[in-house]
């Protein structure tokens, strides 16, 4: 193999002693195994001063070995080939640079000296002293050794034997880290395994110790007499135990699990994690995974034995009983072809109180559902099912709906109407319940845009909509909110809509960069339309806001139509700069009509002025962002809605507020527009170029002036969250504080400590 920047393959051929003995000076490509054939025929060949010499093995011989070198020596006699300076060989993908290589013809052995450097077809380095090897250049022993593993892992070790697949190492260390910094100076990995014994198994990618002690930054553990882990060459991991988890809880005392990775196959795993508590009964987790020629999904569950708080509605109290706890999950997406796609997903739990008590989701509603999409340039098709599982103390489960099912239909025609675009779409929904109003519903819509831009620059918007719709219920007198309700039996209404929409973009420079002030109107056309008749089951919070003021319809879903004609109008204003950015935007409408509306008070949209909104958003680089939403009162400027987020900081160290209050007078019968008070704080501090420590909290500032419902006086904390964590290149390690308040009959979260631990760089 020869050396980059060299010529043709060949010999440079100094002397021919009459010993016997060749020494050849230069460039050497020529396969070892030839060299005696070469040295049978050297009558006229190696008579010649300069040349190149090629010559094949004859049929049947063995694989050559493709090598280069300064100097090398062949003594026929013992039938030995010594190579010195810049020795490279090559065999099969196995790769050897030395100082110095002997190879006994007669026995096969090759020896290694000087800077020896072996390189697997897998990429792994071994390193070394000295270095026995087969002429396969794959097996053999090695003194002083470094493996340099093809993921960066790293074993030291005093000698090492390598029979096929597998190494043999004596009083070896390992470790994933880097063991120098990026100037190239040494340094201490964060944490090393030292053993008596170490095996690596290149075919089932694990790295066996006996008698190991890991070391993490400087303290020294004893570990199992027997343990393994994953060198990281395997995707998806490999079979074996994982870290174990600690963590302290008020309800179930002191928690240690211990995760075991079974890799079924390439494409398919099982997790499998047994929980052991001190004031429960045990745990057994398990999670499978498994990837597919057109998809993937994983299936998931928690179960255990052991109270079951299940709270009355009526007084909060909690009825105890034993019996088997669980939670189970799955999820999956499969591509059927390049344009239909099913995902699905399923969340079950056997009780409420189950997944908050072992921590497996803070989530107060657990959804399933199917869906089978169609997605093309100009068309989407989607045909679902949706189920829902209430966890809080106020749900009950056969009150809750299910849809099934729900399509949804949208297709862009290609061909445009007057030079605007066309769009369609068809719904279909059903909602069932167990135990209350059944709603069905089907309507097909059409909408037409032009947009244009004047000579002037001002960009107009024309829209016209129209929807034809029918819906029929059942049992709509089980509703409590009437508004929701509509009337039993089949419903027709049709909707249409004419709008225009214009913005006028000015442009000039301010402050050394550029400011963009964007005047708004728009005007919607619409007739009466019978919304009260109609069921409203999609539509209910409903909520003035930046985000919805320009919308055709500002009822969020489409069992409720805004009708009346009016007019909004708002500014826009911006400002770009090098390392700041500026935007606000405030708006306000008014009704045309004088009918009376089907908006609930306190929503900014119940009289013909509506409040007044906006948002302002400052960023200074990337240090800060800030961004406040309002909304005032049209008749005093009272503060309805102040949200604010605001970040300081950089991805390591930073301080985030978050700010809410909804002050909008809403009615209690209105069940989907609670006003609220709420105070977010969070921070980072990383005090040390690893070390760092967080927090975070929630307090509810809500009393009974805003809302007569909340049990809140004011000043209720919802939940902190304290830690300190360590993480370098492959090390992390933390503890962590946390703390909920939330109550769910006679069950109280309370506080949790938890130690996080995990080792960077090595495989499942």
């Amino acid at each position: 193999m020869p050396r980059a920047g060299q010529g043709a393959i060949g010999w440079g051929l100094n002397h021919l002693k009459p010993g016997g003995t060749l020494r050849a000076i230069g460039s050497i490509g020529l396969s070892l195994t030839a060299l005696p054939l070469c040295l049978a025929f050297a009558g006229p060949a190696w008579a010649q001063p300069t040349g190149t010499v090629a010559v094949a093995p004859p049929a049947g011989a063995e694989p050559q070995i493709d090598f280069a070198a300064d100097q090398v020596i062949y003594d026929s006699q013992p039938d030995m080939v010594t190579a010195l300076g810049q020795v490279r060989m090559s065999r099969d993908g196995n790769y050897l640079a030395a100082d110095k290589v002997s190879w006994d013809r007669k026995s096969g052995k090759v020896v290694a000296e000087g800077n020896v450097m072996v390189v697997n077809p897998e990429g792994d380095k071994l390193i070394g002293d000295r270095v026995d090897l087969t002429d396969s250049l794959k097996d053999g022993t090695i003194d002083n050794l470094l493996i340099v593993l093809e993921s960066g892992g790293r074993i030291a070790a005093v000698r090492g034997t390598r029979n096929g697949n597998q190494t043999d190492l004596t009083n070896a260390v390992y470790s994933p880290c880097p063991v120098t910094t990026p100037a190239g100076c040494p340094k201490n990995p964060s944490w090393k395994i030292t053993a008596a014994r170490v095996v690596h198994d290149k075919t089932t990618g694990r790295v066996r110790f006996a008698g190991g002690r890991l070391n993490i930054l400087g303290l020294t553990l004893p570990l199992l007499p027997i343990f393994s882990v994953g060198d990281g060459s395997q995707k998806g991991g490999t079979t074996g135990a994982l870290i174990p988890g600690i963590r302290l809880d008020s309800n179930n005392g002191l928690e240690l699990s211990l995760p075991y990775y079974w890799r079924v196959d390439r494409n398919r795993d099982l997790t499998v994690t047994p929980h052991i508590y001190t004031n429960s009964a045990p745990a057994i987790e398990a999670q499978w995974r498994h990837l597919t020629s057109i998809g993937a999904y994983q299936l998931g569950g928690f179960v255990t034995y052991g109270d079951i708080e299940d709270p009355d509605f009526n007084d909060l109290t909690a009825n105890s009983n034993k019996g088997v706890r669980g939670y189970f999950e799955g999820n999956g997406r499969f591509q059927l072809d390049p344009l239909w796609t099913v995902t699905s997903a399923f969340r079950v739990a056997t009780d409420r109180t189950v997944t908050r008590r072992y921590d497996i989701t803070r989530d107060d509603r657990l959804r399933s559902f199917a869906n089978a999409e169609r997605i093309s340039l100009d068309s989407y098709v989607s045909i679902a099912g949706w189920a829902f599982q209430g966890l809080r103390t106020d749900d009950v489960q056969k009150r809750i709906p299910i849809a099934l099912p729900a399509v949804d239909a949208h297709f862009r025609l290609a061909d445009p109407l007057l030079g605007g675009k066309i769009e369609l779409q068809a719904n279909s929904l059903a909602i069932l319940r167990r135990d209350g109003q059944d709603t069905q519903r089907a309507f097909a819509s059409a909408q037409w845009n032009l947009r244009r831009v004047t000579h002037w620059g001002q960009e107009v918007l024309l829209t016209a909509y129209g929807r034809a719709d029918a819906y029929h219920t059942d049992d709509s007198a089980s509703t409590s909110v009437v508004s929701y309700r509509g009337e039993d039996g089949w419903q027709f209404r049709g909707i249409g809509a004419l709008a225009a929409d214009a913005r006028w973009p000015l442009i000039g420079a301010l402050w050394g960069g550029t400011q963009r002030l964007t005047p708004r109107v728009q005007l919607v056309l619409t007739p009466p339309t019978p919304n009260l008749k109609i069921p409203n089951e999609d539509a209910r919070s409903v909520d003035l806001e930046d985000s919805n003021l320009f919308a055709l319809n500002r009822f969020p879903g489409y069992d409720r139509w805004e009708d009346g004609s009016r007019v909004t109008y708002g500014v826009e204003w911006a400002v770009d700069r090098p390392n700041l950015s500026i935007q606000t935007v405030i708006g306000q409408s008014y009704r045309l009509t004088r009918r009376e509306n089907i908006f609930p008070d306190g929503t900014g949209l119940t009289d013909r002025l509506s409040d007044v909104v906006g948002r302002t958003r400052v960023r200074f680089g990337s240090f800060i962002d800030f961004t406040h939403r309002f909304r005032l009162d049209k008749d005093n400027l009272a503060i309805r809605r102040s949200e604010v987020d605001l970040t300081v900081g950089t991805d390591r160290t930073y301080a985030q507020i978050g700010y809410l209050r909804l002050n909008r007078d809403i009615s209690t019968a209105i069940e989907d527009l609670r006003d609220k008070e709420e105070l977010r704080l969070a921070g980072r501090w990383q005090f040390h170029r690893f070390w760092a420590v967080y927090g975070s909290t929630v307090l509810d500032l809500t009393d009974a002036a805003e809302d007569p419902l909340s049990r809140a006086d004011g000043f209720d904390p919802v939940r902190h969250r304290l830690g300190v964590t360590y993480e370098d290149d492959c090390l992390e390690l933390g503890v962590a504080w946390k703390r909920d308040y939330e109550r769910l009959g006679q069950f109280r979260k309370g506080s949790t400590f938890s130690v996080n631990f995990a080792l960077k760089g090595i495989g499942r």
